[in-house]
């Protein structure tokens, strides 16, 4: 046998034991909860996604009760700007170790400059913004010089693989600016994850098993501030709170949110990839896909 082969395949298997006990529900107590399928609501998303022009991963979980839909859950897709979630980990992985202080002034150049349209963008050389700054920018307007600003900051994203990977996301990865992932990026793009992994990812921070308890509602409170809130978070009642992330290129849109819901907190990733209708107007059918399936999942745990 070989033993190089051995070996990765054990690291794989280990990996994703880590992440399928990670993923098991949590009772307020702390008591894990097996997760289960919810037939019922799989079928309703089944059909929905059936036909449909593109490729569709979805995940869902009640967080109290552990009744779950996964479809092509564990399927790689891209994350466009879905990729700030780790980012954002990463970052306060690095406050939490002391390497970087949330409220240190750090000097923008014109160099990082990555759109114009960026709200940070439109800094001058010589101006300052802090991390915590930087990572409001990055989640809140989905700003891209702020977020590869952040990137750079934190260790380049070789520095956020490390900690996915010592955290069991074994499909999780940066890909854009890091060594060594350059066919990754020519495939998907800056990012790439599962439906079940982004998932997983947004429940420890609600949780407060992302780095640390404090570290994980700070970044809670950050993905509550989002200013993009017209796919899946425009159908949920404006009195709920939402935690979200959405990505989206030509081909591809996705998003995640944690919804806290009246009869308890959820989960839902949709990804959409190899889509047929890249259009950018607000009745792009993944769009429209999404924004079904959000209010689908919300009737279902909630009722109408």
């Amino acid at each position: 046998t070989d033993p190089d082969l051995t070996f990765s395949m054990l690291h794989r298997a280990l990996s994703l034991l880590v992440l399928l006990l990670a993923s098991c529900a949590h009772t307020s107590s702390g008591a894990r909860v097996v997760s289960r399928t919810d037939a019922a609501l799989a079928r309703q998303l089944q059909q929905m996604t059936a036909g449909f022009g593109g490729d569709v991963g979805s995940y869902v979980r009640h967080l109290p009760t552990g009744r779950e839909v996964a479809i092509r859950a564990d399927e790689v897709f891209p994350t466009a700007s879905m990729v700030k979630v780790p980012l954002l980990v990463a970052l306060y992985d690095r406050v939490e170790q002391g390497a970087i202080k949330l409220d240190s002034a750090f000097v923008f150049q014109d160099t990082m400059r990555y759109a114009d349209y960026d709200l940070s963008g439109k800094l001058r050389e010589g101006q300052t913004l802090t991390p915590r700054e930087l990572a409001f920018l990055m989640i809140g307007l989905s700003d891209n010089t702020a977020s590869l600003w952040l990137q750079r900051l934190v260790g380049t994203g070789a520095e956020v693989n490390r900690w996915l990977a010592a955290n069991g996301f074994q499909h999780t990865r940066v890909n854009s600016r890091t060594p060594g992932r350059d066919a990754a990026r020519t495939e998907h793009g800056w990012g790439q994850t599962t439906p079940r992994e982004i998932a997983e990812l947004m429940v420890r921070i609600r949780e407060g098993r992302a780095v640390s308890p404090q570290a994980s509602e700070q970044m809670y409170r950050t993905l509550t501030n989002n200013a993009w809130e017209d796919v899946a978070a425009s159908v949920i009642p404006p009195h709920i709170q939402v935690a979200s992330k959405y990505g989206a290129v030509d081909r591809f849109r996705g998003e995640v949110l944690l919804v806290n819901a009246p009869r308890g907190d959820y989960v839902l990733a949709v990804l959409a990839k190899n889509l047929q209708d890249q259009s950018w107007k607000p009745d792009n059918a993944a769009w429209t896909l999404t924004r079904n399936i959000s209010r689908t999942v919300y009737q279902h745990f909630n009722g109408r």
